[in-house]
């Protein structure tokens, strides 16, 4: 088997229950930095995985040893149950990682269907007078668009005209179409409104239903728990909760994205301001107990990612 990059892939079909990428107790650090450590995770065919955190808590480091960016200094990190070792991002793509990044890699004033195939033109003809197979390449992205449910009218219109959830879309569908099995989401609803949001929460989810595993980096508990299936909260680069859906609920999640121990340490100061109602607020019992079920660990790293 081969990907649209040439590589030559093993044919190995997912197992019963095998993740597609997988680390096992996986750190970074950078000298005597540690950005990341004793971070597990796993992504399943058909899953959607978010990982949260706040800033510094290790998610770009993560997301930089997964896509082939970063190695990782402690730990496994595993393709398809192998032990692997990336030196580069294509060698991640070549194994079907890919990363849709918060810049989206596009060229505003190039049309849609050109940034689709950025890197990654059909040609035609003989050598070396080969040309753009312009009509294919049109065909093709409209075909893939709207599969993943996007119809636009125009694909000459330059990317840059689009909303900013239409380009991640369209990026997302790009992935896709190139081979995909992992698609790495970083921070896709950072920059959006409710609706535009919305629409790029409906494409993470039309993404899942067609078999790909995918990692869903967010800042927003809300966005994640409308279509996550695995959460993973990352704070100062160590692993804080890992639970599957029916284990946690929105308020957890929220409780533990937030840092339960600093918002109690803020409730005994608010209560010491004039004009401030805490009763309301809940106790440090109920941030920091672990949802039922769940794994969670703490600890203190130096840097940030």
């Amino acid at each position: 088997m081969t990907t649209p990059h040439g590589a030559i892939l093993k044919d190995t079909g997912p197992e019963e229950g095998r993740p597609i990428v997988e680390l096992r107790g996986a750190g970074k650090s950078y000298g005597n930095i540690r950005a990341l450590h004793g971070v597990s995770l796993a992504v399943h065919p058909g899953q959607v995985t978010c990982v949260l955190g706040d800033n510094g808590a290790g998610k770009s480091t993560l997301i930089k040893i997964i896509s082939g960016l970063h190695q990782h200094t402690e730990g496994e990190f595993l393709v398809d149950g192998e032990p692997v070792r990336f030196t580069t991002p294509r060698e991640a793509l070549d194994r079907g990682i890919a990363t849709v990044y918060q810049d989206l890699a596009t060229v505003p004033l190039m049309p849609v269907w050109r940034n689709f195939f950025l890197g990654s033109e059909l040609t035609k003809g003989p050598w070396p007078v080969r040309r753009l197979d312009i009509e294919t390449m049109k065909r093709t992205a409209d075909q893939e668009l709207r599969n993943m449910g996007i119809v636009l009218d125009d694909l000459e219109q330059p990317i840059g005209t689009l909303s900013g959830g239409q380009r991640q879309c369209v990026a997302i569908a790009r992935a896709v179409h190139f081979g995909a099995r992992v698609l790495i989401l970083d921070e896709p609803t950072a920059a959006l409104g409710v609706k535009q949001s919305g629409v790029v929460l409906k494409y993470i989810a039309a993404a899942r239903d067609r078999g790909l595993g995918v990692i869903f980096i967010t800042h927003n508990p809300h966005h994640a728990y409308m279509v996550g299936d695995h959460f993973s909260v990352l704070r100062l680069g160590t692993l804080e909760l890992s639970a599957a859906r029916d284990q946690v609920s929105l308020e957890e999640l929220t409780n533990h994205m937030a840092g339960g121990t600093e918002l109690a340490a803020l409730k005994h100061e608010l209560s010491q301001v004039r004009g401030v109602d805490v009763d309301e607020l809940p106790e440090e019992s109920d941030l920091t107990a672990p949802a039922p079920g769940t794994t969670g660990t703490t600890g203190t790293t130096e840097g940030k990612a």
